[in-house]
């Protein structure tokens, strides 16, 4: 017998998009509701991905190297969070997950993005 997934959801929301392919074997990709209200879940290109923490500081290898392995055998669970501001992408978590994406030569990390503004990004900055 086939395994079915059903992904149920609330009736207030107007469109969503789901996409079967990822390039690092992690579950489909859900959008959020239209009009930007709330974060989405994408797959973004690392190279789109800003990392201005990077050069302060480091990551422990070991962990990179324990989700490197967990990468390959079940794909990423947990997407990293990005700040979208004026069309550019910010990411301030997941530095482990992120890394671990670039040892692996994978092109694309999932991503939970929320709009930002200056503001915003100046605080995560301090």
């Amino acid at each position: 017998m086939a395994n079915l997934m059903m992904l149920r959801f609330p009736s207030s929301l107007r469109s969503f998009s789901v996409s079967a392919s990822s390039s690092n074997g992690s579950p489909p990709v859900i959008g959020g509701s239209s009009g930007g209200v709330g974060p989405m879940i994408v797959e973004l290109p690392l190279e789109k991905i800003r990392r201005p923490l990077m050069r302060t500081r480091s990551n422990d290898q070991n962990k990179v190297k324990e989700l490197m392995d967990s990468i390959r055998q079940i794909g990423l669970q947990v997407p990293i969070d990005v700040i979208e501001v004026d069309g550019a992408y910010y990411g301030f978590s997941g530095c482990h997950r992120y890394e671990a994406h670039q040892k692996l030569g994978l092109p694309t990390i999932r991503c939970k993005i929320r709009k930002g503004t200056k503001e915003t990004l100046r605080h995560h900055l301090r």
